[in-house]
């Protein structure tokens, strides 16, 4: 006689033991979401959504195609390498889309776009609001605009509108990098219209040099607070935090009146007899005044990493490799250095990604020769109201830090980056 085959089993409530173990683990994770929902919806709105706008606006184009549907359309044909300009067709096509776009008052955004790529066209549209009403349908529109403003005749407004006739565009990120589309293609802009490179190779450069700057001093200072008694390693962390407690404006002009040529540094080394009063120095307005006030506005960031990785080494390790014959250096360098290597990495990337997207410093003693690229999209953004080109500025220095993210992760190992 054999025994009935064992049935599934079951749990208090008599619902098989899987089906409740998943009920309750999905149970469970939904009360993990709920508890995680309100930082995540912080993420989302204050953080993933503004930069996915950002790079939206960097290619995005749809105010031309938008206002003028038929006129891109009747473009299409058009050969923009003609060295004429279009005929009767697209100037029909170009009055009906006006004739709505004036009563939708969307002429002025059009021209304020088109005028980012040729200067002039900002002007033709606002002068379209008058000169529309004027024109007769019934009869040729293509002398009408032209008596009512010469620059219809001009072929680069239209070379324009047919290169940006899309929904998006590549235009914004060429001009970032000082590249214009033209009906031949891509080219290089005039030596005299290339800054953004520039800018971006001196933000980069100088961010390095700030982070090594502050590297440099703040390791010593580190070592030092790590190896005091606490009490008096206390009090000299209360000096690194004192510049938290002072505005970043008060810092950063008071640098201003330290570094210029009639300031207090050049009063002392004029005083002391290091330079003569001809010979006061520049250091205001350029990049030496940007590099010695953002090396003491990040100097912390780079101090407290260092301070919290080295309070972690046993000082017995030192006198080790000393009683085993190295001496001060080799057991510096072979022994305690290594070790504070995480701490080096967390201060590094704090002070070059703050560095290199600063604007107020930069703004206020840099000058010309040193601001930084944050300046320039401010000035986009806040001036000429190129939204566009300041979204690929900007979506262009993000890929830069990721770049050389991406770069020091594989050189040293995101890894080993330690902040304590």
């Amino acid at each position: 006689m054999t025994d009935a085959p064992a049935g599934p089993m079951l749990a208090a409530d008599g619902t098989p033991l899987k089906q409740s173990l998943s009920r309750a683990l999905r149970a469970q994770k939904a009360r993990s979401l709920m508890l995680i929902a309100p930082l995540l919806i912080f993420v989302l709105v204050t953080f993933l959504f503004p930069i996915g706008d950002m790079l939206f606006r960097s290619v995005e184009n749809q105010i031309v195609p938008e206002t003028l549907p038929k006129t891109v359309a009747a473009l299409a044909d058009w050969d923009a390498k003609s060295g004429e300009i279009p005929g009767e067709p697209v100037f029909a096509a170009l009055y009906d889309d006006l004739t709505v776009a004036v009563a939708n008052k969307t002429n002025t955004r059009l021209g304020q776009r088109l005028n980012y790529e040729t200067s002039g066209i900002s002007s033709l549209m606002r002068g379209v609001t008058r000169d529309i009403r004027k024109m007769d349908e019934t009869q040729p529109l293509k002398p009408q605009f032209l008596a009512a403003d010469p620059k219809w005749g001009d072929e680069a407004v239209w070379q324009t509108i047919q290169l940006f006739s899309g929904s998006y565009t590549a235009g914004y990120l060429l001009n970032a990098v000082d590249l214009r589309l033209t009906p031949d293609g891509i080219s290089v802009k005039p030596e005299a219209e290339r800054v953004y490179v520039k800018l971006f190779l001196r933000t980069v450069a100088m961010s390095l040099a700030i982070t090594f700057s502050c590297f440099v001093l703040g390791y010593p200072i580190a070592y030092l607070l790590a190896s005091l008694p606490l009490r008096s390693s206390n009090l000299l962390m209360i000096l690194v935090l004192l510049p938290f407690w002072t505005s970043l404006l008060v810092r950063t002009a008071s640098w201003k009146v330290l570094l210029q040529q009639q300031g207090v540094i050049n009063d002392l080394l004029v005083w002391s007899g290091i330079i003569d009063n001809a010979g006061r120095l520049v250091m205001i307005n350029n990049a030496t005044g940007t590099i010695i006030a953002m090396t003491h506005i990040l100097l912390p960031f780079m101090i407290l990493p260092l301070f919290s990785v080295m309070k972690t080494i046993p000082p017995t390790y030192l006198r080790a490799a000393k009683s085993l014959g190295a001496n001060d250096w080799t057991a510096f360098w072979r022994v305690y250095f290594p070790q504070t290597v995480p701490g080096v990495g967390a201060g590094a990337i704090l002070v070059f990604i703050l560095a290199i997207g600063y604007y107020i410093t930069p703004e206020l003693v840099g000058g010309t020769s040193g601001i930084f690229i944050s300046n320039r999209i401010a000035y986009h953004i806040s001036s000429s109201l190129n939204w566009g080109l300041a979204a690929a500025l900007a979506t262009l220095l993000l890929m830069v830090v990721l770049v050389l993210y991406y770069t020091y992760d594989r050189i040293v190992g995101i890894d080993n980056v330690k902040l304590g």
